[in-house]
């Protein structure tokens, strides 16, 4: 028998790797549906007139090493020039014990967000030391798990500082000139929606004019410039007149310098990107973030707190998650739905790894790198304009063109945006070598200078930084940061943190409207390419074509795939995707004169993210209702549109509905609204059940996010990284946000930034890439539909025991489906928590809890799940649908049973066994002993007390975990 070349190449491999099922589970599968082909389930559930007419268009797939070919070939389009940029952004050093343990580690980067904090304590105590890590730094008592980046988290905090001012009729904002560009951008495009005036003026004299017509104000502890601000005495003043103080520092910075806590700041933030993480051409960087205690319910992102579990033993967990967006909704702090975990476990380990002698030699070194070259060119003649300094120096030059030519024959960066000026930003990389090349750039001689007599004068002046600024309370006192210097103490450290998650590389993470695919290991080899990692996001363009390259091609290939004609790859998050998104129509409805159409329609069964995101964008929020099938009620709908008339801006909507199911109105959906001169945005959270079958474009809608981490598998990192661009349709295209630094995609726009990176975290956009390369059309059309394939089997599987609650005409469901747990609740006393706590001891991490519909689980399998994990998950649901059949039998009482209890932990082996059932009952519930158990760390905890003893530091000594 002979084989055709075509097969022999195997050009579908990856398809083949990246989708679960083999073709004979796909058959077996669809029999059990009573189906024969994939093309017959889709035809069941996706409206007619919803399909595709034609496949889409983003090429066949290839090889993996092909891919990787390709890709490596458009990364040599991007050259590597030395940066001494700075604006925010510098070179670091990771550690290689954390890149290789955390950082290109499954068990770390395909984590979920740590709402089972029984499955996620390791992730939790890394989080734990990035917040100990920004107290110890900031000053401050209360610190959260990092948020989106340095600009954001500005933005934040402003918006915060409105929220605890006692000025309430107040709505001015001070911002400090000397703030980088892109912070200052994108706190004037949230000002602007929140009905905020920002001032921007002079420490040394406009905050005189500070009175209570100003609620907050925002400074730098190091400014843009390099300047060290002396900020005690200003701090106090606005204290007079009740002005909330956010203070903006760097954290390497704050290793030398005084604390903005001692200095009386409300508010601390920044970014911590310099803690070992990559520039990345942008992203993603974690910030940080700190309050004062009497703040704390009013701080958005994520805290991470001490509670306990039911034995009574310290356990961590996400503290006062009422606060977040999915509760609160419109009223929410903010529309946060991702924080920046894997980059902030990335940047406390660092710290932990240095410890504070090595962060301390780190800041001193670059310091004093600095202010060698400070004196040197003094002696030379040069006007340094700032007076102090810590790591930036702003130097007049009287040819500025010839010093950015000698630069670029250097193949270095210096800041060059300052009229009459260059910047200089030293960092860790730095080395004698660059000081004596910086020296050549700036006066043009290549005679060099003396470095060691310089150092002389330094030891004798000190000339960067007056003695009252600098910091005398010690930093990162806690042992933790004391422990782990050999490299063989920090890797058993991360092995044993890690050991303790549940993550992809152990099983099924069966979330609804959270897709949790493969991530697959030639998508993630990229991202830690030099040719990627180590561009300064506002480096000339001329040196980033490899990532231009990238962005047009991964933008055509996203605009196929959705149907729209336009897209901005700046939001970094889904989230932001929104919020981005109903900024855009916003703009446009301006444009046209139309200041008036502030009304969004959110369906109830909407994500959290959605009224918040409204609210955000100075939009009023407008309820839909839905009918008993779980769809948007049409006639609703159009009365309430109606209602609205002329100030009707958008509808908000997702699609395939979050009840999972594909409602037969959308197209009439997006027809009443656009009646009334709204715009429909449709939430991309569930593309992954459109991609090849249809498309929001077609579908009728004119502004979409798409979560790359979802859909495209980038891996959600325990929380975060995350990438949300928005596709626009023709008329919005101009409307999108701009960067006031970099021009987007040739597209010179004076429309506000959202996020500080031209094209937000741009470093980890070549695994969506090499996903969409490697699976082509028909690998993402086929993905689709197994994706689709995966849910329906499972919810035929599981629907006697746990009814789903919605589903379309002909009984099928989309990508996910949502399991009634009610009725198992009246009969039996089980909760949807029991179930959830309970398969942890299989070995799963639970479904989404108690959403969008209270007292039920929704699962989205995704087409990365064979049918031996789907078949394994459906195995411990019935097996537990048993359980609870026991306890009303009466074999096991309702205070004392497998479920109440779950999960069990390995000390219980070793403990006195007072249960009714037996340990291996608990333990080892499927009985498969050929399969590596999860043990998780703790018991269920106990959330309550955790909200009412809020302790969000490392823990003390004698109760350390």
């Amino acid at each position: 028998m002979t084989t055709s070349l075509s097969r022999l190449e195997n050009r579908d491999e990856f398809i083949h790797r990246h989708i679960g099922p083999s073709e004979k589970q796909i058959s077996e599968m669809l029999a059990t549906l009573g189906l024969t082909t994939l093309e017959q389930l889709i035809d069941k559930i996706v409206p007619a007139d919803l399909l595709l007419e034609n496949d889409i268009q983003v090429g066949d797939g290839v090889q993996q090493h092909l891919a990787l070919d390709e890709l490596k070939r458009i990364a040599a389009g991007n050259q590597y020039y030395k940066s001494f940029i700075g604006m925010g952004y510098y070179d670091t050093l990771m550690p290689d014990v954390i890149r290789r343990n955390v950082l290109e580690n499954p068990g770390w980067y395909t984590a979920y967000t740590p709402y089972q904090p029984e499955a996620s304590q390791g992730r939790l105590e890394a989080l734990l030391n990035f917040q100990q890590m920004t107290m110890d730094l900031s000053g401050l008592p209360v610190a959260s798990a990092s948020l989106l980046d340095e600009a954001t988290a500005a933005a934040e905090a402003m918006a915060m500082a409105w929220r605890i001012s006692s000025n309430k009729d107040a709505h001015r904002f001070f911002v400090c000139r000397d703030i980088h560009p892109q912070v200052l951008d994108v706190i004037k495009t949230r000002a602007e929606t929140l009905g905020f005036d920002i001032v921007v003026g002079d420490i040394a004299s406009d905050l005189e004019a500070i009175d209570m017509a100003f609620f907050g104000a925002l400074l730098p502890v190091t400014g843009s410039s390099g300047e060290v601000y002396a900020l005690g005495a200003v701090i106090d003043v606005l204290k007079t007149h009740n002005v909330v103080t956010c203070v903006c520092a760097d954290p390497l910075a704050l290793v030398l310098l005084k604390s903005p806590g001692e200095m009386g700041a409300d508010i601390v933030f920044g970014s911590a990107q310099r803690f070992g993480v990559p520039m990345g051409y942008g992203g993603p960087h974690a910030a940080f973030f700190a309050c004062k205690e009497e703040h704390k319910r009013a701080m958005p992102g994520r805290i991470i707190g001490l509670s306990r579990d039911a034995a009574g033993r310290p356990a961590l967990r996400m503290a006062m998650q009422t606060r977040e967006q999915h509760i609160r909704r419109e009223k929410a702090n903010s529309n946060i739905c991702t924080s920046q975990v894997l980059l902030a476990v990335i940047a406390g380990m660092y710290a932990v790894y240095h410890g504070p002698k090595g962060l301390m030699r780190i800041a001193s070194r670059i310091h004093r790198l600095t202010d060698i070259l400070a004196i040197g060119l003094r002696q030379a003649g040069f006007s340094i304009l700032n007076r102090q300094w810590f790591d930036t120096l702003t130097i007049k030059v009287d040819n500025k063109k010839e010093v950015l030519r000698r630069a670029r024959d250097c193949r270095i960066n210096i800041r060059s945006d300052l009229p009459d000026c260059v910047g200089i930003s030293l960092d860790e990389t730095t080395t004698r070598e660059d000081i004596l090349t910086l020296w050549a750039v700036l006066t043009g001689q290549k005679h060099g200078v003396d470095l060691e007599t310089l150092d002389g004068q330094v030891m004798q002046v000190s000339p960067g930084l007056d003695e009252a600024l600098r910091r005398i309370e010690p930093i990162l006192a806690h042992p933790v940061f004391h422990r782990y210097y050999s490299e063989t103490e920090m890797m058993r450290y991360l092995r044993r943190l890690e050991q303790k998650d549940l993550a992809l590389n152990q099983a099924m993470i069966p979330l609804g409207s959270c897709t949790m695919k493969l991530n697959a290991a030639a998508e993630m080899i990229p991202i830690t390419w030099p040719e990627f990692s180590r561009l300064h996001p506002f480096c000339p363009i001329e040196q980033a074509q490899g990532y231009q390259q990238l962005i047009e091609q991964l933008s055509r290939w996203l605009l196929t795939i959705s149907g729209y004609d336009a897209i901005c790859m700046q939001p970094n998050s889904g989230a932001q995707g929104e919020y981005a998104g109903l900024l855009t129509i916003r703009r446009y409805q301006h444009s046209l004169g139309q200041q008036q159409r502030h009304i969004c329609l959110i369906p109830a069964s909407a994500h959290g993210t959605n009224p918040a995101s409204a609210h955000m964008a100075g939009m009023t929020v407008v309820v839909v209702d839905c009918d008993e099938h779980g769809n948007i009620d049409i006639a609703d709908l159009e009365a309430k549109a109606a209602q609205a008339a002329e100030s009707l801006s958008c509808i908000m909507v997702t699609y395939p509905s979050t009840h999972g199911v594909y409602e037969d109105g959308i197209r009439r959906v997006c027809q009443i609204v656009h009646h009334y001169g709204g715009q429909v945005y449709l939430d991309g959270a569930n593309l992954n059940a459109q991609v090849g079958i249809s498309s929001p474009g077609y579908i009728g809608a004119d502004v979409s996010h798409f979560n790359l981490h979802k859909t495209f598998s980038i891996p959600h990192g325990g929380g975060g990284p995350g990438m949300g661009p928005i596709g626009v349709k023709t008329h919005l295209a101009d409307f999108v946000p701009g960067h006031c630094v970099v021009h987007a995609q040739g597209r010179i726009t004076h429309q506000g930034a959202v996020s500080a990176a031209p094209f937000g975290s741009a470093s980890i956009l070549p695994i969506s890439w090499m996903y969409i390369r490697m699976m082509g059309g028909a690998g993402l059309k086929k993905a689709t539909q197994v994706a689709i394939l995966n849910a329906n089997y499972i919810a035929r599987k599981l629907n006697d025991i746990f009814p789903v609650l919605y589903h379309g005409v002909e009984g099928y469901v989309a990508h996910e489906c949502i399991l009634d747990i009610r009725p198992l609740k009246a009969r039996f006393g089980v909760s949807e928590m029991d179930i959830a706590k309970r398969l942890i001891d299989y070995g799963f991490h639970a479904p989404t809890m108690s959403f969008p519909v209270s007292g039920t689980l929704m699962v989205e399998p995704t087409e990365s799940e064979s049918k031996e994990e789907l078949d394994r998950f459906i195995s411990a649901m019935r097996a537990i649908y048993a359980e609870a059949q026991r306890i009303a039998a009466g074999d096991w009482p309702e205070t004392d049973n497998p479920l109440l209890n779950a999960p069990h932990v390995q000390e219980e082996l070793i403990e006195e066994w007072k249960h009714p059932y037996s340990r291996e009952e608990a333990v080892f519930p499927d009985k498969d002993k050929a399969r590596v158990k999860y043990w998780p760390a703790v018991k269920r905890l106990d959330d309550v007390y955790g909200d009412r003893h809020l302790f969000c530091g490392c823990l003390p000594v004698e109760i350390s975990l």
